[in-house]
């Protein structure tokens, strides 16, 4: 290839990169979006359907469960249907389910629908882990996918502004807002390439299953990959085979419980404890989760520009040594603005610099072969800590105060959250995925 024709080539490549991450941070703010939605409109629905608080916890539960069997379902997904059919077909499903909320006439069609739509809005995570690492160039990976965690907090301002906007309307014109721009999203999705690490893992299942050696010295010559642990399937290898990928789905799977059960009570729960225990108005907190989550954008990028320089694996452990002293700062001051200034603080250790250095860092830990599976179990693994944290803090705030809650899930999970870092793989950062692990 001439020097010409080099040229022309890697300002394609630079071209789709910038498509690949303009179309992902796109989908990733409108699954944020319609997950937001529900949070926005609970009051209308509970009013309209003449829903009880315990009725609303167990839709928020169906909801959850949804999204976790959805993670695990996405997960295999990849793995047998590729990134990119996943990545468009997660993002349709979304599309319709949110519009069919618009058409809801009581409490179980309600949860059918949100389910589904949350579920699969929320899947979208697991493949964008996926398909957007395994594409973008190594040296600049943590940072452009940080780019893509960032859609989150976009999401919440899209969803917070069009309620206001339209609210008014009445709730359910607010979901079908989102159904146009979920689809066009989706289609802009079949523009995007399949991975070519997927297609080089179903080659060489192929090979495999044809017995075919020539081939499979051929596709280990292009991309190394373990055959013998191939042969075993994807859940042996995770589950069931000793060695570094059930390990380091193991310790992975401790962090990210301790930190998604812990951050029910510093994002989920929030507004409740600002009004209950630190007397703020819902006004007051709302005014505050926008300004943190508008400039938490930027700690996204923060997060994934410390991750390219120091390890990514590092930003996890300083962010997650912050969370439990700062939550037991924040229950102990009372002075508004000391209490705003600190759970500034809080909010980008638990959504900015963990999320834009963290998703990088769980498509680094696990070879192609078993990558797409076990993010997808990561993602389930996320959801699971959020239904276990919102269960826990129910029975705790039963059986005892609101300040004894806070300190054992705010405070002694986010400690052990912190401790669970220290035990994760450090993985030098700017390396091609087969370099790390094959």
């Amino acid at each position: 290839m001439s020097q010409q024709e080099l040229a022309t080539q890697e300002e394609k490549d630079r071209r789709y990169v910038i498509y690949l991450i303009v179309i992902a941070v796109l989908g990733w703010s409108l699954s944020s979006y319609d997950s937001n939605l529900l949070t926005l409109t609970m009051p209308a629905i509970a009013k309209e359907f003449h829903l009880s608080a315990g009725v609303l916890g167990v839709l928020g539960f169906i909801v959850f469960g949804a999204e976790f069997v959805m993670a695990l379902f996405v997960g295999w997904g990849m793995d047998r249907k590729g990134r990119k059919w996943m990545w468009v077909f997660c993002l349709m499903m979304a599309a319709i389910f949110t519009g069919l909320t618009f058409f809801v006439q009581e409490f179980w069609q309600l949860a059918l629908v949100r389910a589904l739509a949350s579920g699969f809005a929320q899947a979208e995570l697991a493949v964008s882990v996926t398909l957007v690492n395994e594409q973008v160039p190594g040296k600049r990976r943590g940072l452009l996918y940080s780019i893509v965690q960032g859609g989150w907090p976009i999401g919440v301002f899209m969803a917070s502004g069009l309620f206001l906007l339209v609210g008014g309307l009445g709730w359910r014109t607010v979901y079908l807002f989102g159904v146009i721009p979920l689809i066009l999203v989706a289609i802009g999705r079949m523009k995007i390439r399949e991975s070519d690490r997927f297609l080089h893992l179903k080659a060489m299942r192929e090979a495999i299953a044809a017995d075919d050696q020539k081939g499979v010295a051929r596709l280990r010559a292009d991309r190394p990959m373990d055959v013998a642990d191939m042969k075993k399937g994807s859940v042996r290898q995770m589950f069931a085979t000793p060695g570094p990928v059930r390990s380091t789905l193991i310790r992975l799977t401790i962090a990210w419980l301790f930190y998604s059960t812990a951050y029910v009570a510093t994002n989920l729960f929030i507004v409740y404890w600002l009004t209950t225990a630190k007397g703020w108005t819902p006004g007051e907190a709302a005014l505050l989760l926008l300004f943190c989550g508008g400039i938490g954008f930027f700690f996204y990028i923060l997060g994934g520009a410390l991750g390219e320089k120091y390890g990514r694996r590092n930003v996890l452990v300083v962010s997650g040594a912050l969370v439990g002293p700062l939550n037991l700062i924040v229950l102990l001051v009372s002075n508004h603005v000391a209490v705003a200034v600190v759970f500034f603080l809080i909010y980008q250790a638990t959504n900015g610099t963990w999320s834009g250095a963290g998703y990088s860092y769980q498509a680094e830990c696990f070879p192609t072969r078993v990558r797409a599976p076990a993010v997808g179990w990561m993602g389930a693994m996320f959801v699971g800590g959020l239904m276990l944290g919102s269960l826990l803090w129910t029975l705790l705030n039963d059986l005892s105060t609101l300040t004894i809650t806070w300190l054992v899930i705010a405070v002694g999970l986010g400690v052990c959250q912190g401790i669970s870092t220290f035990f994760l793989p450090n993985i030098k950062p700017g390396q091609k995925l087969e370099e790390i692990l094959v």
